[in-house]
């Protein structure tokens, strides 16, 4: 999930500029974050090209700030052909914060492209880097779904075409579709997450990503095992340690727990992990700290969904387009949720829904084989929206 900022900045700019872009400090503490994998045929550098990429840079030709309450005013900005199909693109995270980047997957001539950051992210304020307690205020999931219908209304926008969602972003675009369904008319989802209680726990509590990235796992658990005063209690809640350092008054710990959180996360969100971009980006683990304790805020408390909802409701966007990308490798939301989705709309009728594994690819959409599929799947969309 955290792998997105990194990615948007290299893909928008080039590594060399994307890592210019962040700001520096002192050499990164590498000491909680395991090594990549090997990488002998160089695909960090020159990685291998699929028939489709991302369509070319654009710019908004609408931007603003919406006040959506509780003290959070989003910011957002529109692109593409003003007359166009309505697509939205949700971030992941939570936190992430979207990019210009990210416009780019739809073809510009036929889509209205609106992106907009979150609660407490990017350009919205308050963001967390400023006032942590300030945009922790009703950030939830039912107040992030009436964001995205309250932005819709304010756009004069009827439906949406699509709602494209990647990883915590196909969480919100889902719970979104079941309670708004007839604002929708198709969903686009990457790296699937359905916020069930198993894949809570494999991600950050027992240990599933053990069973491929045993180094990364342990390296997560080491950093609360050599802080703690209590492993015994902590080992058994590993998010609610993880919360306390981040939330703690001592900077030093909230940057610490920051840099062992997120490169755990930065360690197996990739096929092809570039070092360069670990040490240098968690050279400035500060930037992190929103992004790791939104995170870790929507873990603990189950999504802020109740337990099954988003699969138990499916039956509500039966009448829904939807296409699924999700990587075959992705040690982070694991392909299974993509599967339970695509079998619990099947069976209650959904007629469109167009699931793709796709070989040799991870979670982070920057992956080349993820970008081709969701630019394919974009496109499809598109054409049978115009029936």
């Amino acid at each position: 999930m955290f792998s997105i900022i990194f990615s948007f900045l290299v893909v928008s700019f080039g590594k060399s500029s994307a890592l210019a872009l962040i700001p520096k400090m002192a050499k990164a503490d590498l000491s909680y974050v395991s090594p990549p994998a090997s990488d002998a045929a160089g695909q960090i550098k020159s990685p291998v090209q699929f028939p489709r990429d991302l369509y070319p840079e654009l710019e908004p030709f609408d931007e603003g700030m919406l006040d959506v309450g509780d003290g959070h005013i989003l910011s957002y900005d529109v692109s593409g052909n003003p007359k166009g199909i309505p697509a939205v693109f949700l971030h992941g995270g939570p936190g992430a914060g979207v990019s210009p980047r990210v416009r780019r997957f739809f073809n510009p001539d036929i889509f209205k492209i609106v992106i907009y950051d979150q609660r407490g992210s990017g350009k919205s304020v308050p963001n967390a880097a400023d006032d942590l307690e300030a945009s922790l205020v009703e950030n939830t999931t039912p107040k992030l779904v009436e964001d995205i219908d309250k932005l819709r209304r304010h756009l004069k926008i009827d439906k949406w075409g699509i709602v494209l969602g990647g990883s915590w972003g196909s969480t919100l675009a889902l719970a979104y579709a079941e309670t708004y369904p007839e604002y929708v008319k198709s969903l686009l989802l990457r790296g699937v997450f359905l916020f069930g209680p198993d894949e809570v726990e494999y991600l950050f509590c027992n240990g599933g990503t053990y069973g491929q990235n045993p180094q990364a796992w342990e390296t997560y658990c080491r950093y609360i095992e050599d802080t703690s005063i209590d492993w015994e209690r902590e080992k058994r809640n590993l998010l609610g340690a993880y919360w306390e350092r981040l939330t703690s008054e001592d900077s030093n710990t909230r940057k610490a727990a920051a840099a062992a959180f997120v490169g755990y996360e930065l360690s197996i969100s990739k096929t092809y992990i570039d070092p360069d971009v670990i040490e240098e980006y968690l050279g400035n683990p500060s930037i992190l700290i929103p992004f790791a304790v939104m995170e870790v805020h929507y873990m603990r408390n189950a999504g802020f969904l109740c337990r099954g909802e988003l699969l138990d409701r499916v039956d509500r966007i039966k009448h829904l387009k939807v296409a699924i990308c999700h990587g075959r490798g992705d040690y982070v939301c694991q392909p299974q949720a993509a599967w339970r989705l695509a079998q619990g709309l099947r069976k209650v009728g959904c007629a469109y829904v167009d699931l793709e594994f796709v070989s040799g690819a991870g979670h982070s959409d920057s992956e080349p084989g993820l970008v081709d599929a969701m630019i394919r799947a974009s496109d499809k969309l598109a054409e049978s929206l115009k029936d």
